[in-house]
């Protein structure tokens, strides 16, 4: 920070509430991320409030206005790393990195699983994995897909058809 720049004036309820809509209406969040930024805010800029600070109230309050919605923020997370190729492990800990509580985990679950064959094929798509390759591959190669479809969070029984499928062939719709 230069010598003639002044630190930014510290925090009260008015400011904290200006700086909490500000975020909401920039980002989808979720209530957790909210009261982390605005707890983040504090200790960066202080507070100057009569009364000790509230991030988590203010954070329910958003929630109570509708700016927040856990269920829909995880719906949408969920369907996102899907269309990305992403498994059910990799969006479970995209939630959790997100806050999203257990209950808003469980409510997509089924969603989440449904999305599964149909994110591992797309994730094989763009890798050029299995039914999508070039030609046969080799072991070496194979072992490697493999991997990569479960650093993607991919069912390993899946990811195992998958990988040792020929180039143009189909995947049955059995159950993983």
């Amino acid at each position: 920070m230069s010598a003639d720049r002044r630190p930014p004036k510290p925090l009260d309820p008015k400011l904290l509430e200006q700086i909490a809509l500000r975020y909401v209406e920039r980002f989808a969040t979720t209530e957790g991320k909210l009261v982390e930024y605005l707890a983040r805010k504090l200790r960066e800029r202080g507070w100057a409030g009569e009364d000790a600070p509230d991030p988590r109230g203010l954070a329910v309050r958003m929630v109570e206005l509708r700016y927040i919605d856990d269920r829909a923020y995880a719906e949408m997370k969920a369907a996102s790393l899907a269309r990305r190729g992403l498994g059910a492990r990799r969006v479970r800990q995209a939630l959790q990195a997100a806050r999203v509580g257990p209950e808003d985990h469980e409510a997509i679950a089924g969603q989440v699983a449904e999305a599964a064959r149909d994110a591992a094929l797309a994730f094989a798509r763009r890798r050029r994995i299995g039914p999508f390759g070039d030609g046969e591959a080799d072991r070496a190669l194979r072992e490697k897909q493999f991997a990569a479809m479960l650093r993607a969070g991919h069912d390993m029984a899946l990811a195992r058809q998958i990988v040792s499928a020929a180039p143009g062939e189909m995947i049955d719709d059995r159950e993983y």
